[in-house]
Order: structure tokens, then sequence, then C-alpha cells
């Protein structure tokens, strides 16, 4: 599910020409009991309105995609009682986090 989620991120930025690439990878942990994983992008971005629709099966923004891949990362981390979201950037670009429970066990979210 990182790998996809640095993929999408790297292909997000294969058309951008007019100023350096960058993409940030961190961590952080959270209040309480959990972590959190996020990915940014300075790349194409997305409509502000299609955000909440990026982790819908089968909604793609590549001409080649199958929207896949958004959809099941986000089952994979729901499986284990976290958060997968989308958040556009305040410059070009998106932001993709991961936030899960330290305790496996504790079946919070």
């Amino acid at each position: 599910m990182v790998l996809n989620l640095l993929r999408n991120a790297s292909d997000a930025m294969v058309d951008v020409h007019d100023r350096p690439r960058h993409l940030l990878i961190s961590t952080e942990r959270e209040d309480g009991d959990h972590v959190r994983l996020s990915v940014r992008d300075n790349g194409v971005g997305v409509d502000p309105q299609d955000i909440d629709k990026l982790l819908d099966a089968f909604y793609t923004t590549k001409s080649d995609g199958m929207g896949i891949g958004l959809s099941v990362s986000r089952s994979i981390v729901e499986r284990h009682h976290g958060l997968l979201w989308a958040e556009p950037n305040d410059g070009p670009g998106v932001t993709f986090s991961i936030s899960i429970p330290t305790d496996p066990e504790s079946g919070t979210s």
C-alpha cells in the first residue's frame, strides 16, 4: 500500500517540467496511540471537488488507470483499524496520509 502511494506520487509528477519535482515521505506520532505516514508530492494535483472520490473503487485520474490501487490500500488500512485520506496541498500536488494504531490489538481508530 505504501508502494502504491509512492508510485502514484511519482506518476503525478511525470508531466511537471516547469519546476523541480519534490516527493516528501514523513512519519509522526499522533496524539494517543496512532502513527501517521504521509506521502506529499508537488505534481499536477487533483480538482478539490474530486478529492473524496480518489479512494473510491474504479475512480481514476490516469488515462491508463483502473481505479483499484487506492481503494485496495484503503481497505487494507481500515482492516488494521486505521484511516487513509487525501488532501490537496496549499501549492501544487496532493498529500496522502495513513494513520494506524501503534497497538494492533487495540481495535480503535
